[in-house]
Parts: C-alpha cells; structure tokens; sequence
C-alpha cells in the first residue's frame, strides 16, 4: 500500500490478449456489442451467448461440456468473455495480491476500547463545543458515505467489472464497508449519541449533504438495470464513474474529516473514535489504491477511452471534488481548534488532488503546495507499532495469520 513518501508507480502493464473468443460467455457482456460481433463468430457462439445472456448471471446456467480450459490471455477488466467463474489462472496477480492483504487487514469494531472516550464525552468540561461538532459531523457524513460506497459496491460495480481476481477483492471490499458502518453505529451507541440524528444527518445539514449530493449521480448510474458497457460512450461512463467513485469519494471527500478525528486522537482525546477511525484509513487507502490500479488498467486495455476531452473533463471533475471538501473544511472548522485551520486543509486538499492526478496519469494542477500534515504518512505505514501495554499493534491480523 502507498504512502505519502512513496514513488508514483506507472499504470501496471499486462500482457495483450489474444481475444480468442471463450466457450463460455459472460452473461454481463453488453448486449450493444455482441450485436456487433455476432456476426464474426459462428451460430453455435451466438446461441450460447443469446442463451446465457437471457438465463441469468451466474455462467452455470447452462454448461458446455468439453470446453476449453480459460486462458489467462482471456481475461479482461471489462467486457471479458470468459467465464467469471474460474479464478485462476491469475491474470492481474495485483488484484490477487490486495485481496490477501486486506484479509491480513482483519479488524472489528468491539476490538477496541471506548472506555476513555465514554468519560471524555460525558465530561461537560471535557471537550469544547467545537471538538464535540466535528465527532458528530464526521460520524453523520461517514455512517452515509460508507453505506453508499457498499450498495455501489454490491449492486453497481461488481457487475461490470468482469475479472474474478478483480471480483474477489470487491467482495472483500464490500465486507469491510460493512465493518466501517458497524464501526460508526458502536461509536455512536458507545458515545450515547442521538443515533437518528447521526444517521440522518446528510438528510438535515447541507454541509453534510453537498458531497452525497455530489457523488450520487455517478453511484447511481452504474446500478440502473438497463446500463451495459460494450460502446465508446458507455465504457467513458464507466470510467468516469469509477474515477468519481474510487478517486473523488474515497480519494479525496474522506481525507478532511480523517486528519480532524485523527488529531484529536494525537491530542490523547476521543483516542477509541481515533483509533477506529486509523483501520479505517487504512482500509480506505487500500480501496482506492485498488480502485486506481483498476482505472489504469482499463486504460491500458482500452486506450481509446483515454481521449483528450474526456481527460479535461476528469480533471474538472476532480477539482469540482476538491472545492467541496474544502468547503467542508471550512464549515466543520470555522474558528480552527485541534492546531488546524482551513487555509491548512486547501493546501492538504491540493496536495492529495496533485497525487490522484499523477496516479491516474494526468497533469498535477496545483503548483506549489506540500503536505501540511506529515503524520499522516505514519499513520498509513502497515509496519508501525504501537506500544503493546497501551493498545494492541497497529499491524492487526487473524490469529492464524499472527507470528509471536
């Protein structure tokens, strides 16, 4: 996993596919460019592909017997025709790779103490109005954000990307949203907090709202049941929404309310909310460090995506992501507390947005601007530690997984 300090690696290169056309054809292949390709391959191709496409999304609807075993040259990120079903031969070990690490991951919410924050929170002299607004906002902004990353993830995503390797990580990815949300809903239970005005806070305050706003459209168009890639047009939406989904949402939109809540554990306050809030990050990081290896890789596969009008609007994009979360900043923080300001947070914004730019291949646009927040490089680092009579090490694994 990447932080700050380390170098920005070219999109990953791949071997070219032979596109010798597979027995089994996905059932989430695009119906626009089969119609296309129907007539390149022969009647007993096409009725399977009619067939398989109409029964249903599994490809074990209806199996061919004899077929011919996948190839690795087979696979594809989009529009493959080759069955999702079989797991190896590995095209994209990278995929692979961060599924195994994000199981290494492994973290639940009850893990960790609360006890100190209970105190702190029902001190009335133990945190200023202030500090008590951002642990509430940021509860209510990720509670929403991170339910609406897992349905994007569940009923939008994971059908169009149609690599299995790819697809196992989404299932891991989607199980960790689940943990993030769970994590939340403890803090909000363990804090004695107004649960319905937490979780419907993107509903009541347009600070909160503005990003979910934002991001709704591009989650939304991937789930609409008539949607399928195969066209220049379609594969650009796809893209573009992944970019807003893995770049800007979770790229970008989280990292604000990150370093507040992070601060006032550095600050030895609210220390179990901090606390959770540090695996969380480092589960985020993970996603779109994935997510951006997913990018590159449709880009490289299809390079004719990659037009100069389509960069230009992504780079308008991701500046349209960068204006809100400064925004947020600013109405989260007005007076500053915590050390921190907003005129700091626009610098940490334009520093992150320079190296989203650079890790999808497109032009930094913020001259000039470093990293105010430095720590934040050590909180992402898998190797650090902490002392083992003051929490338990911040490299968490299964037990099965752990060496003592």
């Amino acid at each position: 996993m990447q932080s700050w300090e380390d170098p920005i690696a070219d999109a990953r290169t791949s071997t070219s596919s032979a596109n010798a056309p597979a027995v089994f054809i996905d059932p989430l292949t695009t119906e626009k460019r089969e119609q296309t390709e129907d007539s390149a391959l022969g009647s007993s191709t096409v009725a399977v592909a009619s067939r398989e496409r109409h029964e249903g999304v599994t490809g074990l609807e209806s199996i061919e017997r004899g077929a011919d075993r996948i190839r690795v040259d087979d696979k594809k990120i989009i529009n493959c025709r080759a069955d999702l079903n079989q797991l190896v031969p590995f095209k994209y070990e990278w995929a692979w790779q961060k599924y195994l690490d994000g199981c290494a991951n492994h973290w639940m919410p009850q893990e960790i103490n609360m006890t100190a924050d209970i105190a702190l929170w029902k001190n009335p002299e133990g945190l200023t109005e202030d500090e008590r607004t951002i642990v509430k906002r940021n509860l209510g902004f990720f509670s929403t954000a991170d339910s609406l990353v897992a349905n994007n993830l569940v009923l939008a995503v994971y059908r169009h990307i149609t690599n299995p390797e790819c697809r196992q990580y989404l299932l891991r990815q989607a199980f960790e949203e689940a943990v993030h949300t769970h994590a939340y809903q403890y803090c909000i239970e363990s804090l004695g907090l107004d649960e319905g005005e937490v979780f419907n806070m993107y509903r009541e305050l347009p600070v909160v709202a503005r990003k979910a706003e934002w991001a709704l459209p591009y989650t939304n168009s991937l789930g609409d049941p008539n949607f399928r890639t195969g066209t220049l047009e379609d594969d650009q939406r796809l893209l573009r929404d992944l970019i807003a989904f893995y770049v800007v949402f979770e790229g970008i939109f989280f990292y604000v309310g990150f370093v507040q809540i992070l601060s006032m554990g550095r600050r030895n306050k609210m220390t179990g909310v901090a606390e959770q809030f540090q695996y969380i990050l480092r589960d985020e990081s993970m996603h779109m460090n994935f997510g951006i290896d997913v990018i590159n890789q449709i880009k490289l596969e299809n390079p004719h995506l990659w037009t100069e009008s389509f960069q230009q609007e992504i780079t308008m994009l991701v500046k349209q992501g960068v204006e809100l979360e400064i925004q947020y900043a600013r109405d989260t923080m007005p007076r500053g507390i915590l050390g921190l300001n907003a005129p700091m947070f626009e610098e940490y914004l334009k520093f992150i947005a320079n190296r989203r730019y650079a890790q999808i291949g497109l032009p930094q646009q913020y001259a000039g601007v470093s990293n105010p927040f430095p720590w934040m490089s050590e909180i992402l680092d898998l190797k650090k530690e902490k002392n083992f009579f003051e929490t338990r090490v911040t490299e968490y694994q299964t037990g099965g997984a752990l060496t003592w």
